[in-house]
């Protein structure tokens, strides 16, 4: 049911990314979780061959927009693409195209220096090293980050960092030599300059990741999630991101294309629930006729495709809004779809789980990884409720001050 790509190009690249992922991503899920099983925070070999030869077709950093890249894809045209390799949580990574990654690349992109592109991005790029966003933090709320307090101190020709960070995902992975992380440097300064976002080496001296976390009991290895400790950590004045009270215009630009990615995900993750709670259902019996023919399976099947199918029509909405109009004028359309992605997605998952009984909780089907996964996204990026609060604000708004009707 997906409807076709934007353009000619994106119809062919999203031809051959669901070929490679048919031939070489779905067969490796397997031989990826034997291989993390026997090395936990090592990177998996099967990762790095699938790399190899996404790149050697041309299958690479395909993220990266038209104002980073003279052959870059628009929002539009990436969008049904990120759905493909959503549908593996090995997909992503496989084309060099996974969170936060794909995030940090393009805040380097587009507000990195020249020195700061050439030591980091161009490694990104080039898919031998990884990166992590320290944004949220265990001892404020972080879903209002003007409450995020990690100090940014100058000093001289240096800035001292102190603060905790949790949830940096990619932070546990060995291959993570970059922290992009977000913190105060102006305490008494407007309230969305108080921010900047500095660039902080995981080899610097005090700089301790101190602890895996885990989503509902999945690690997430060998990228994994982790709580990290910054104490008295000195970068050179050079690391800082596009200059000091920047931290909020850097992290707005860097999010709005960074949902529409995860919401894709989220659809290609719940195609292969539906794909799975519909073949499960045509195979297997109960009471004497095929679970597809009792009728809350059918209604179970009938509502998942048209959640699918809205929330895909949304997206895309929201892609091309962004594309034409910028992350400003898309704000409404991209708050909506991140509420409504994962909460779909959980929806059509959980009644595949249903429909495939004991076996869809058990680490034989994908569906108990990609509930978890899925229900952690309720949150990333800004809960639910802060994105509701931003879409009742835009409405409401239109009511505020009306413009007068004609005749009354």
């Amino acid at each position: 049911m997906t409807p076709a790509p934007a353009t000619a190009r994106a119809a062919d690249l999203a031809r051959r990314i669901a070929a490679f992922m048919e031939a070489h991503v779905y067969p490796a899920e397997a031989v990826f979780e034997r291989q993390v099983d026997g090395a936990r925070w090592k990177p998996a070999p099967v990762m790095e061959e699938l790399k190899a030869r996404a790149r050697a077709q041309g299958l690479w950093n395909l993220f990266l927009p038209p104002s980073e890249r003279p052959d870059g894809l628009t929002n539009l045209e990436y969008a049904p693409l990120c759905e493909i390799m959503g549908r593996s949580p090995l997909g992503p990574e496989a084309f060099n195209c996974s969170a936060p990654d794909t995030g940090n690349m393009e805040t380097l992109a587009r507000h990195g220096s020249a020195a700061q592109k050439e030591q980091w991005l161009n490694p990104l790029l080039d898919g031998t090293m990884r990166s992590c966003f320290a944004m949220t933090e265990p001892d404020v709320a972080s879903s209002d980050a003007t409450n995020i307090r990690t100090e940014i101190r100058r000093v001289g020709d240096h800035y001292v960092i102190n603060g905790r960070k949790w949830w940096t995902s990619g932070a546990m992975d060995p291959r993570c030599r970059i922290a992009l992380l977000m913190g105060r440097s102006d305490p008494d300064g407007p309230r969305h300059r108080r921010h900047s976002m500095i660039l902080v080496p995981m080899a610097t001296p005090g700089v301790t990741v101190a602890r895996p976390l885990t989503v509902f009991g999945y690690d997430d290895a060998p990228h994994g999630h982790a709580e990290v400790a910054f104490e008295d950590v000195r970068v050179p004045v050079s690391n800082i991101l596009a200059g000091e009270g920047r931290g909020f215009e850097i992290a707005q630009s860097r999010l709005g294309p960074g949902r529409v990615h995860h919401c894709m995900r989220l659809i290609g993750v719940a195609e292969r629930a539906l794909e799975t709670m519909c073949r499960r259902a045509v195979s297997r019996t109960t009471f004497g006729r095929a679970i597809a023919d009792h009728g809350v399976t059918r209604h179970w099947i009938a509502e998942s495709r048209m959640e699918i199918d809205q929330v895909r029509l949304l997206t895309l909405e929201a892609a091309r809004a962004m594309d034409e109009h910028g992350y400003k004028a898309a704000r409404a359309a991209i708050a909506m779809i991140k509420v409504a992605a994962p909460n779909m997605a959980q929806k059509v998952i959980d009644r595949a789980i249903q429909v495939c009984g004991g076996g869809g909780v058990s680490q034989d089907f994908h569906l108990a990884y990609a509930y978890a996964r899925t229900r952690a996204l309720r949150l990333a990026d800004g809960p639910d409720e802060v994105h509701r609060e931003t879409i009742a604000k835009l409405e409401l708004a239109r009511y505020q001050n009306p413009p007068p009707r004609p005749n009354g």
